[in-house]
Order: structure tokens, then sequence, then C-alpha cells
């Protein structure tokens, strides 16, 4: 007898009523659903019947069927895509289960659910953390017709980690970001607290500006920035799953049974995608901030095949102000005020430092806590499964990592200005509750602390980024993207970096224009994308200057120089911005004319070196060719000829390292000309590597996998090593010859 039509299920939050027939009580019972099952020793027949209620995600879906009987969801294949308001019809595996008669029997049933299609679009993106908001933005801003969902409205731009921008690496990418068209270099700006540039005392390539940020205001610039975005419409609903057809994605289906349309998709999940959250051996299934966790959305991508692995991260605990005593710490006051710099090109507004931060340090007590009670971590305990970040390692792993050091230091500040919640970066953990109290309150200045959110660690579900292009496209489903920690990153910074750059992306490849592949010598996004997709990651990527081979080239003071030309190209750039870029461009040039034609005499250069308390310099010479000695600085010239016009002190430091460091730029220059030779040679798509036998067998399956556009890309994948390139390029060139 056929399965008849009416038993619906809830399965992935789809939902439309259940209806019982007589024919279909026939049915069950002609499957011979009376049948009993044994239950095991010291199992109720509730919880036997519990085992056959799990569905892909874990989660038990009833339905009401015969009186006293439960009929439970275990499986469900991909469904077609729908059109408007029509019945989608799925195959699904049941198990019926009576807490009566103690019987079970598995049988398939046709069920038809009913699906609402709401609208068709350009684009649409997962997601409104920061991937998702540089994501939407851009490709609203290009044209394309987009939307941007997300689990909920006032968790859009939210923070769940360190509520600050920038740092090390990241201050360039923020840069680049914005001299692209972003929008977090000018929320960093509107937000702040409190500003500073690190690495100060070192070279200009590792130079990095950080804030600290207001973490309500962030959430509010960054809703109020995208409601004002034209082109771009805003959805509060979770998507459980993309529908995908002859291996590209179509559209999406939200918990609601809404259907949308759409030529492209980005993702970008963050730690919601598969979320579980660890405190000592407490855990369950969330995303940061109590949000719940994404686990039916998992499950469809599984499902269209993309390779999903598991990593990890954490968060310290959040503490009252009032129970800190700031008198035993140490101050870190933030930069004075006339030497604060903004994130964003276009910010012209002065700056005023709001709040200071502090310092605490670990002790000997804090690390025997800890170790004493090590077991009791899920990281320690096996209960985690995922890879955690290297260069963010909870306190644990410091302590049983750096077992030589008698102290960490844990860096104090404020979530908000008015809050009185406090931050205590450096200090992320997953241990149970009361050992955090015990290992909190044996650092000085902490004796008395108030835990207000406890620290933990969440584990949530990646893509292989080996499986994405370099514009950040899947290979496996053709217009779906990824962006953020999807991509296998870490961080505020990468996840927006990427999510402009997808979102870009994902609106050209929408409207039939060529993409943006931006190559890692232009810039730390390239340098970091080039990274993800041509050498993976086996744990969170994090953005580092060292990553770089052309860090000197690639500094946050010239990012406009480097990409806004890009950004303009591409339709990112509006009119406003490029005004201020070739204004500054302008400024630029004619004050680098004026200091190459100044010339100083000896006297006037002596005595203003011996003003600034310097050894008085030889003699005279070009302003241009003084400004190369180390002793001599921008601010000392122009005391003698006069500061340029609209030469501000961001810009006078920055013509001071091109004047002081040209020899070391020309040299990188040369490398990135040599470099753009091989990036220059493209392999075709369908080119075989199985019959290069002078390539090692690693190298050719590593190949053949990754596919690499170019021999320079290439070269850079992990046990591909410079023979083989060699032997690479003479394939490559007698494959040209014969075409």
């Amino acid at each position: 007898m056929k399965a008849p039509v009416g038993l619906s299920s809830r399965q992935s939050g789809l939902r439309s009523k259940c209806r019982v027939f007589s024919a279909a009580r026939t049915w069950i019972h002609e499957k011979g659903a009376a049948r009993p099952f044994q239950t095991p020793k010291g199992k109720s027949k509730r919880k036997k019947a519990n085992r056959f209620a799990k569905t892909g995600c874990g989660a038990q879906r009833p339905l009401r069927a015969l009186s006293g009987t439960r009929v439970l969801l275990t499986a469900a294949p991909t469904a077609p895509p729908c059109i408007h308001r029509r019945r989608r019809s799925s195959l699904l595996h049941f198990f019926l289960v009576s807490p009566i008669y103690g019987f079970a029997e598995d049988f398939m049933l046709q069920i038809e659910e009913s699906m609402n299609h709401l609208g068709d679009y350009d684009v649409i993106v997962i997601g409104a953390g920061h991937a998702g908001i540089e994501a939407a933005h851009a490709a609203a801003m290009l044209g394309a017709k987009t939307a941007v969902f997300t689990m909920s409205l006032d968790a859009i731009g939210n923070m769940p980690c360190n509520p600050s921008i920038g740092g090390t690496a990241k201050g360039t990418l923020v840069r680049e970001l914005d001299a692209l068209g972003g929008v977090m270099g000018l929320a960093a700006d509107a937000t702040y607290l409190q500003s500073r540039m690190l690495n100060k005392g070192k070279g200009p390539a590792v130079h990095a500006l950080r804030v600290q940020t207001d973490r309500k205001r962030y959430h509010e610039y960054m809703k109020h920035a995208l409601e004002l975005t034209p082109g771009l419409t805003i959805h509060q609903a979770e998507i459980i799953s993309i529908e995908v057809e002859d291996g590209h994605v179509k559209g999406v289906v939200t918990q609601l049974n809404g259907e949308y349309g759409a030529k492209c998709v980005v993702i970008a999940t963050g730690t919601n995608l598969g979320g579980k959250i660890f405190v000592g051996d407490a855990w369950y299934a969330s995303g940061p901030d109590g949000m719940h966790a994404a686990n039916a959305l998992t499950e469809s991508l599984k499902a269209a095949g993309l390779p999903l692995r598991r990593f990890k991260t954490g968060t310290p605990a959040r503490v009252h102000r009032r129970s800190i005593d700031f008198a035993k710490l140490e101050c870190q006051p933030g930069d004075p005020d006339n030497e604060l710099q903004p994130f964003s090109f276009m910010t012209d507004a002065p700056m005023h430092n709001k709040v200071e931060c502090w310092i605490a340090y670990t002790n000997p007590e804090t690390h025997r806590i800890i170790l004493d009670n090590i077991q009791r971590s899920p990281l320690y305990g096996g209960m985690i499964e995922g890879v955690g970040p290297r260069y963010c390692p909870s306190i644990e792993d410091k302590v049983v990592r750096f077992a030589g050091k008698d102290r960490h230091p844990i860096f104090v500040e404020p979530c908000g200005e008015n809050t009185e919640e406090m931050y205590l970066q450096g200090a992320s953990s997953s241990l149970p509750e009361d050992v955090q109290n015990a290992f909190y309150r044996s650092i000085k200045g902490f004796e008395n602390i108030e835990i207000m959110r406890p620290a933990y660690a969440i584990e949530y579900d990646c893509v292989d980024p080996t499986s994405l292009e370099a514009t950040l496209e899947s290979k496996v489903v053709r217009g779906l993207y990824g962006a953020g920690q999807f991509n296998g990153s870490s961080g505020y910074e990468e996840a927006a970096a990427q999510g402009l750059l997808a979102g870009l992306n994902a609106a050209r490849n929408a409207l039939g224009e060529s993409q943006l592949i931006l190559p890692r010598q232009s810039s730390y996004l390239g340098t970091l994308v080039d990274d993800l997709v041509t050498k993976g990651v086996m744990d969170p990527y994090r953005m580092m200057t060292s990553r770089s081979e052309y860090r000197l080239t690639l500094r946050q003071d010239n990012a406009d120089t480097r990409l806004t030309p890009i950004g303009r190209e591409y339709g990112l750039v509006q009119d406003d911005r490029w005004t201020k870029y070739q204004q500054t461009q302008a400024v630029l040039d004619a004050e680098r004319r004026r200091l190459h034609d100044a010339h100083l005499r000896t006297a006037d250069l002596r005595a203003a070196m011996e003003a600034a308390g310097l050894a008085p310099a030889a003699e005279g010479g070009i302003a241009e060719e003084l400004l190369r000695r180390p002793e001599i600085d921008y601010p000392l010239i122009a005391g003698m000829i006069g500061w340029g016009e609209g030469i501000t002190p961001m810009l006078a430091e920055r013509l001071e390292t091109e004047i002081k460091y040209a020899g070391y730029i020309a040299r990188q220059d040369r490398m990135i000309h040599e470099v753009a030779r091989h990036e220059k040679t493209l392999i075709p798509e369908d080119f075989s590597y199985t019959e290069l036998t002078g390539l090692t067998l690693e190298a050719r399956e590593k190949l053949a996998r990754i596919r690499p556009k170019n021999l320079g890309q290439a070269g850079r994948i992990p046990g591909v090593s410079p023979s083989d390139v060699a032997q690479l390029s003479i394939a490559l060139a007698a494959n040209q010859s014969k075409a």
C-alpha cells in the first residue's frame, strides 16, 4: 500500500499541520508495526524510544499520529527548490514508537510541506556579524539587490569577545578595508573609548592602531549603517538550509518556512554554526552571548557536499568594575590626544581618549589552582573536539605550555561608557565556575572579584578553506561564498575584510561582472585569503605581520594608495571617498616635490638640531636627502621651511617613512615584480597533474585537490617544492606550445 499523504514533520523548524487519516492506521499496521522490540536492561521504554528520535542535528522531532503513538523523523534528503507557495514533497524516514506496546518499526512516508516564497535577491548574506555586515554593505553598494539575515537584529555587529578593533596586523586590515570602501573603520572611529598606536618603538612595518570600543554603541552604529544602505533588506530569521540545483546555489529557507531565491549566497555564520558552549563539565548547544546555535544549516551544508570541520575558541569572564582594586594594577593610558590617528581615511574630526585600561598579572598561586583542576577543563578532559587558536590560547593552555613563566598579563578593559562590565583580556577559560572564581581571586587586585558573565569555550563548524576559490566562492557549490570564521579564520578584523571581498564578488557574480582577486603582494587581505585557500588551516587563522613577505610595502599608512583605486575600479569606492583620496595624493605629491626642491643652510640646520637636543649635522642640503638621516624628522625640517599645505601629523609620518625607507621599499618592489611574473603564468582549469611523473606524489595530490590558478599560487602550496614548481613550469610551457 502506498504511504499516505497527511502526516507531516517539524524537521529543521519547517512546520505544517499534522493530520491523521484512517488510511495511515491501515498502512502502519500492514507494515507490521505491532512487532515488539526488546528494551535493554536498566532502560525504560521511554528512553529506548528516545534512541530512535534523533534527527541529523540531534534534535527530537515528534509527530502526532495514532493515539498513544509517536512517529519520529530520523532523516530527510535535500529537497528540490520550490516556487511561489507550492508544496515541497520530501521522502522522509520514520520510526514508529508506542509507549503502550513498546514497538518500533521504520518506514518511509511521503510528506508535503507548504512553502512560502517570499522574494528573490541577487545576493543573500547569512549572518550580520563583522563579516556579514561588510558583505551585505558591499553587495548592496555595487547595485545588487541584497538581503542580510540575522537571528536577531539586536546582535548585528555584536562583539562577543574583546570590545576592541585593530591591533598588530589587524589594524592594517581595518585600514585596507576602509580604503576599499568598508564600514568597520568608520564605526571604530565613531565608537572608540581609547586609542593607542602599538609597536611605536619598532619600525613602521609593524606599527598597528588599536582602539577600545563601546560595545553597545558599535552595535547601534552598525545596525543603523545597514538600515541606511540603499538596496539592502534586513531580515530577522534563522536560515536552516540552502537550496542547490545542478551544483549552483538557488536560494535559502528560513525556520518559518519562508523561501527566498538568490543568485549568490554569502555564509558569514561566525561561531553560531553548530555552536556548543563548554564551562567545566557543563555544555549546551548555543551560539555566543546566549544566541541559539544554527544546527540545521550545518546539516544542509553537509548534504550539499561542503567539507566541514570543528574549531574552538573561547572568551574570558566579564566582571564588575566595583570589585576591582585598581590601586594594585598597572595603568595603561591611551596615546596623547595630539598623536591620535583615526582608522578611516574619511575621518577628520578631532579625537579624544575617554577611558583608561589596566594590567593585572597571574602568579604562582593562580597557576597552582589551574593545574590542580586541569582535568576539570573540557579542553583537557576530552570533551572538546574542536581545534583551538594557536595564537590566542586559554589561560589553561598558557599555564601548561609555558610552565616556566611565573606570570601572565591580563588586560582589564571597559566594555562601554555606560556599563560597569570589564573585560579580562588574556584570561579566557573553560574551567568550571568555582575554579574560575578561585583563580581570578588569587590575582592581585581581583581578591573580591564579582563575575558577571563566566568565561566559556565554544565549538563551531567551519569549512575547509582550500575548498574555496581566491574569490571566496565555493568550488563545491557555485554562487556560494564564505567569509570570516566560517572560512577558518579568527578575529573581527579578519572576518570583516573577508566579508567585504566575498560580498563584492558575490554581487559582481550575480550581476555578470568579473570578480576581484587580490594578490598576496597587494595587501594583508590578499595575503590572508591566499593563505586560507592555498595553504589551508589546522587551527583558527590569525593575521600577523610575519605572514607577509612584503610588510614594509604593505603598511597601514599607505592602504589608500594601494587599494582605493582598486575599490574605485570595482565599483565600491563612492565619489566622496574618491575625491578625498585624490586630494590626499595631490597633497603628498606636492609636499614631496617641495622637499626635493628645498635647500637648508648649514647654520639653520645646526641651530634647529641643537634646539632639539641633537648633535649638529656637518652641513645642510636638500630637505628630502636630510630626511633620510635617522635623527632628523619631518617636524624638525618643517620648523625651518614651514609645514606643507594640507600636511597633517599623520601624513607627515607617512612621508617621512617613504623617504627614510625608500631603498628598502624599492627592493621589495623588485621582489613583487618578480613574483608577479609567476602569477601571470596561468594554469588551465582542466590541467592534469597525474601524468607529471617528475612531481612528487604529494605535490600531484595537492595540486589536483587545490587546483591553483597560476604558477605562483602553486609554489605556495605546502608540500610543493621549488623543483616541483620548475617541473610544472616546463610542463605548462609545453602545454602552451601544443595549443
